[in-house]
């Protein structure tokens, strides 16, 4: 599979996890389990370049690091973090700036 292929089937299946979390119809451990998930699919394509290749797999790979360091539960609980990724989905329906302290690198295996 091509990177970018990979990084755009995966942006529209993130905002679907997200967005059913935070309406509630989709328990928060489905996105947690999502996102190792897709973490173990990338280390499958063997990646060597860390350097993203455009804005939008920027801003995926920091929802990616953001959701490693906290669970999917802090959406409901911690609003700073909540308004971030709000802000990242924004940036990917074209309806929102990118995200101000976005850094997202891609992980080397």
């Amino acid at each position: 599979m091509i990177i970018e292929q990979f990084i755009n089937e995966k942006i529209t299946q993130i905002r679907a996890y997200i967005t059913a979390v935070i309406n509630h119809s989709l328990h928060y451990t489905e996105l947690d389990k999502f996102v190792e998930n897709t973490m173990a699919e990338w280390t499958l394509l063997q990646v060597c370049d860390e350097t993203p290749n455009n804005a939008r797999e920027r801003v995926f790979w920091h929802i990616m690091h953001e959701f490693s360091l906290h669970s999917a539960n802090d959406l409901e609980r911690d609003l700073y973090f909540k308004s971030e990724i709000s802000t990242c989905l924004e940036f990917f329906s074209g309806t929102g700036s990118y995200p101000i302290d976005c850094i997202g690198w891609r992980p080397i295996p």
